[in-house]
């Protein structure tokens, strides 16, 4: 059974830097809206690129130094130091009772120093990215002391066991999910929001968000080539000048079995339903890897590259914790496409994972409901109060 927190009328500061990809400002858009909207919070947004945070965001004034924005304060963070955009914004943390440092992004000097000056300092969180590796949950809530001022920051990590802080997910999300997928008019409107009729049952619909990928080619031969028809539809993003060379001289985005429709930037809320509607989803980084599996269909996660290839021991730890309760044959076919999907093995066999994907249907359901029970916004706020409780006691 979900659990619920009441209300906690905490005031919160988050911090965020826009990296390439919207994927930090994405997590932290969907963190203050889960924390004004289901918990009463006053939250203030800090970001130092409304430019990008407008994709997200299509109302936001992104020459204002500080606006609401669907019950959250958004404030332009100007890393720089401007001293005209923080004396309109208000760069203290006075009244403030947790501090997010999203993904270690480095927060002002003298924010920090104006916190130790308080009488109540506020609990620092330093939010970190996901992870399924082991090493995790023993550094998840880890005080980190400050070398010179009396604070103590603490790691919070997202992931996918209850030793972890969880992942980030509405109250709502899995009802509203299961409606729509119940639903034929509101399933129909929605292929008309994307100029479509509603696919024929038999046709497979597929979401592609990715990075440049070598392996497209073989992806779209595979479908193309294929006895099943297949809709792919391509959210606006790194992936689509790629996709355009491969129908390059031919009319449309048609080749075989396949069909391609090239989507306008997706709102969050509409990546969602997108998700809830495709038969398999092919997600990127971070933020949508989550949503996918929220949205309880079989996934390819691609993983955004690092320095060394570390993110490759992500990408197996991952695929370790998610493919367990599977067959041998469902974990290898899974593991060998999205291996291949991320550059780790020269032949892509689409056939393989296709044949397995009703069991990767039932699994991917199972494992959503199970990673319902571990809320990072819950888990959060727990920790916020039992950090308040330990300092009570101590004074």
């Amino acid at each position: 059974m979900l659990r619920f927190h009441k209300s906690s009328h905490l005031s919160v500061d988050i911090f965020c830097t826009v990296i390439d990809n919207y994927g930090d400002i994405g997590v932290c858009w969907r963190l203050a809206r889960l924390l004004a909207h289901e918990h009463d919070c006053a939250v203030r947004l800090w970001v130092d690129d409304l430019a990008s945070f407008a994709k997200l965001c299509p109302t936001l004034d992104v020459g204002a130094a500080s606006q609401m924005q669907q019950g959250v304060a958004v404030c332009h963070w100007d890393l720089m130091g401007s001293d005209s955009i923080k004396n309109k914004s208000s760069l203290t943390p006075l009244n403030v009772e947790l501090v997010i440092e999203a993904f270690a992004c480095k927060l002002p000097d003298e924010y920090v120093a104006a916190m130790a000056t308080m009488d109540a300092p506020p609990v620092w969180i330093n939010l970190e990215y996901l992870s399924a590796e082991a090493w995790v949950a023993g550094c998840h809530q880890l005080p980190s002391p400050h070398p010179r001022l009396p604070l103590t920051k603490y790691f919070f990590f997202p992931g996918f066991t209850p030793q972890t802080g969880g992942l980030l997910l509405e109250r709502e999300l899995l009802a509203r999910r299961d409606a729509l997928q119940h639903d034929a008019a509101a399933q129909a409107a929605f292929w008309r929001t994307l100029g479509l009729q509603m696919p024929a049952a038999t046709t497979l619909k597929v979401s592609l968000f990715a990075y440049e990928n070598d392996a497209l080619p073989a992806l779209f031969d595979a479908w193309a080539n294929g006895t099943q028809a297949v809709l792919c539809l391509v959210p606006e993003g790194r992936i689509v000048p790629q996709v355009q060379a491969y129908f390059a001289g031919q009319a449309g985005y048609q080749k075989g079995q396949l069909q391609v429709k090239i989507l306008s930037f997706v709102a969050q809320a509409d990546y969602d339903t997108l998700l809830w509607m495709c038969d398999v989803n092919f997600v990127r980084g971070e933020d949508s890897c989550v949503r996918a599996q929220w949205a309880g269909k079989p996934l390819v996660w691609q993983i955004y590259p690092q320095h060394d290839d570390v993110h490759q021991l992500k990408l197996q730890a991952l695929l370790d914790v998610y493919g367990e309760g599977l067959s041998a044959a469902a974990r290898a076919a899974m593991q060998s496409l999205w291996q291949a999907w991320n550059g780790q093995a020269v032949d892509l066999d689409w056939a393989a994972f296709a044949e397995v994907r009703p069991e990767l249907q039932a699994h991917a359901g199972i494992w959503s409901q199970h990673l319902a029970q571990n809320s990072l916004t819950l888990n959060l706020l727990d920790f916020c109060t039992e950090i308040g409780k330990i300092r009570a006691f101590k004074n």
